[in-house]
Formats: structure tokens, C-alpha cells, sequence
């Protein structure tokens, strides 16, 4: 058909007619078509000023995590056995990504270690840091809080032997807000995040002695 064959066309439709033609051709987005807010959180940069230097260099892994945080999705625990997520709000990276990010930028913010990686990065390891992200929600029943929790196991190379274990637990008010809650996150994960960067420090060179 000839442009003039389309302006005929397109002049015989009725206003509505000619909405629903232009309607059908934009692209419609999944689910509510909003995307969704994107939040990060921030690495740990304040520690103990008598931390070790280490001489010794650092892979971390990826967290190993339950299937429920294996996505950016933001967790909210409604009770003991039940699990729900937030609507139209999600992290800027899969929980399990944007924690071993951040407790490398944790490492480096310390300055006590010569070398510090991601397990991709092909970096030759002293020791590599195993990690299990096993918490990371908001809590809706007792009081609304925040709850971060990691264990992580030392593992010293090429040997592959255990020097260490560590749980970490942290829980900060959640406050009545998303606002509130990702503050909260950001406060309970920065205490996970100096627990561990202090006490794989304090290992790995109590071990390399």
C-alpha cells in the first residue's frame, strides 16, 4: 500500500479506533509495567585500629544461599514459615553477588591486606574465604527489624585445609518505612561486614605465623 494508501486508511478510523491501533504497537512491560526501584548498600570502611597487615592474598567466593535469596529481590519474612517480597522494589544486584562485592570493597577500605578478589578474577590465593549468606530480610512479626546473617569458613591454600569459622548475626531496627528498612540493611550488614573482614585478618595471620 502507498503512503497515500495508509492516510486514506488511517483517515476512515474513528479517534478510539486509531487509539487502540497505536496502543497495540507499544511495547508492554511484565508484570505492573512499573520497573522497579533499584537499592544498593554501602561497604564497611571504619575498623579496629590494631588489625594485622596481611602479606597474605584473598579470593572470596560467591555466597552459597537458599533459593529464596538467590535473586534481587528484597525478603520480608511475615512470620517464622512464611516468606513474602517487596513489590516494585528490588537491589541493584542478586543478594548473593552484591555481598561478595561488598566485602571485597570491605577488605580493600581496611588497607591492611596486600591483595583482595572475586574467585573470577583468577587472583593466586593464600587463602580463600568461603562464604554462606543464610539471613537477609526484613522480620514483620515480634519487632519489625532487619536481620543479616553470614557464616564464612577460612580455607587455607593449596592445602584446602579449615583455619577457621565464623557466624555472623546482626539484626537492626526496621523502622515503618522501605526507606527505614534498606537504612536498617545497610546498618546490620555493616557490623557483618566488620565482623568478618576483622576476624579473617586476625586468622589468616594468627595461621601464616
Amino acid at each position: 500500500m502507498t503512503s497515500h494508501g495508509f492516510r486514506t486508511a488511517f483517515s476512515r478510523l474513528g479517534p478510539i479506533a486509531l487509539l487502540l491501533v497505536v496502543a497495540a504497537c507499544v511495547p508492554k512491560l511484565p508484570g505492573s509495567g512499573k520497573p522497579p526501584t533499584l537499592y544498593e548498600l554501602t561497604p564497611k570502611s571504619t575498623f579496629s585500629a590494631d588489625l594485622p597487615n596481611a602479606d597474605w592474598q584473598l579470593v572470596i567466593e560467591v555466597p552459597s544461599a537458599p533459593s529464596s535469596l538467590e535473586s534481587n529481590r528484597i525478603m520480608v519474612r511475615e512470620t517464622e514459615t512464611k516468606i513474602s517480597f517487596v513489590k516494585d522494589a528490588a537491589w541493584a544486584d542478586r543478594a548473593p553477588s552484591l555481598i561478595q562485592t561488598l566485602l571485597v570493597e570491605s577488605f580493600e577500605n581496611s588497607g591492611r591486606i596486600i591483595a583482595v578478589g572475586r574467585e573470577s578474577v583468577g587472583l593466586r590465593s593464600d587463602f580463600v574465604l568461603k562464604t554462606d549468606l543464610r539471613e537477609f530480610q526484613i522480620e514483620q512479626y515480634g519487632q519489625r527489624q532487619v536481620r543479616v546473617r553470614v557464616n564464612v569458613k577460612l580455607v587455607q591454600m593449596p592445602e584446602r585445609l579449615i583455619v577457621g569459622s565464623l557466624n555472623s548475626d546482626k539484626v537492626a531496627p526496621a523502622g515503618t518505612t522501605l526507606e527505614s528498612a534498606v537504612t536498617a540493611f545497610d546498618v546490620a550488614l555493616g557490623k557483618v561486614l566488620k565482623e568478618i573482614v576483622e576476624w579473617t585478618l586476625r586468622a589468616g595471620a594468627a595461621r601464616a605465623k
